[in-house]
């Protein structure tokens, strides 16, 4: 099967945001408005897809009571209804934006009253939806990023990233701890600023990179500088457990969408004899 992994490396973050909605926004009118097919989309819950997600609940074509919406990943350390779970991310920066039916909405916190009730009822949920939108001619989106350390969901390194599992329990590296630490130091809500390293969740729940790979298309958006070594070790490294996001080489349609500072270190020149020794 040819692979079709496309790099789009735009100008700054909200360039990027708005043209990954747009490639994402075509797929999506054409199934649920064209075709009037069931599409079935996961979300990834984190800054880096704000401007992405602004941009795509402006877009009027698409007929959202055709999507069934699923997230990534999400807390098992942090109740319902607190700011910095990604359930309330997704209900903030995208399902309340647009006209989709809550039935369609499937939020993994409300599917158990424990992860492994949560793993049972979440993944049954994802299949009935999948076999669903298949039998039917629809498509499966994935909207993800990458982590600092090349994490996808909360899929962390040196994790068993071969199982045939949907839904997986998770303890949160010690890199991805800062991260979500420094995504959320000067949130404009008070009560989602974590107060230290301490308090930042260890424990998640995650679709597996597996799920993740049955998708028809992948859109990746990653940007910012933070993410340069993440975004060098997915083109050019090893496909490894190491780098969790190099998994993405093995899918046959993924739309990496880069800025300039993400993409800073595919875009370095080599350096030369003469100008070091200038």
């Amino acid at each position: 099967m040819e692979r079709k992994f496309k790099i789009y490396i735009l100008r700054d973050n909200e360039e990027l945001g708005l043209f990954a909605s747009k490639k994402a926004g075509e797929i999506l009118e054409k199934y649920t408005n064209q075709l009037n097919k069931k599409c079935l989309c996961v979300f990834a819950a984190a800054p880096s897809q704000d401007t992405f997600l602004e941009n795509l609940s402006k877009n009027k074509n698409i007929k959202w009571e055709n999507i069934y919406a699923f997230h990534l990943d999400e807390y098992t350390d942090l109740p319902i209804g607190h700011p910095n779970t990604f359930q309330e991310y997704l209900r903030t920066h995208i399902f309340e934006k647009v006209n989709i039916p809550e039935e369609n909405i499937f939020y993994m916190k409300e599917a158990g009253n424990s992860p492994d009730e949560i793993i049972e009822n979440y993944t049954k949920a994802f299949m009935e939806k999948y076999k669903e939108i298949k039998n039917d001619g629809g498509i499966y989106l994935s909207f993800i990023g990458i982590g600092v350390n090349g994490h996808i969901a909360f899929n962390e390194p040196e994790t068993d990233l071969w199982t045939d599992e949907i839904i997986v329990k998770i303890r949160i590296d010690n890199i991805s701890v800062k991260q979500q630490y420094e995504d959320y130091k000067n949130h404009p809500n008070p009560k989602a600023r974590y107060k230290s390293l301490d308090d930042v969740p260890r424990n998640a729940l995650t679709m597996t990179v597996s799920a993740i790979l049955l998708s028809d298309k992948i859109f990746c958006m990653v940007p910012g500088k933070q993410k340069a070594n993440a975004v060098k070790q997915t083109i050019d490294g090893d496909i490894t457990n190491k780098v969790p996001s190099s998994f993405l080489r093995l899918h046959e349609n993924v739309s990496l969408f880069l800025d300039q500072e993400s993409a800073y270190l595919l875009l370095k020149k080599p350096e030369n004899k003469i100008k070091k020794e200038q």
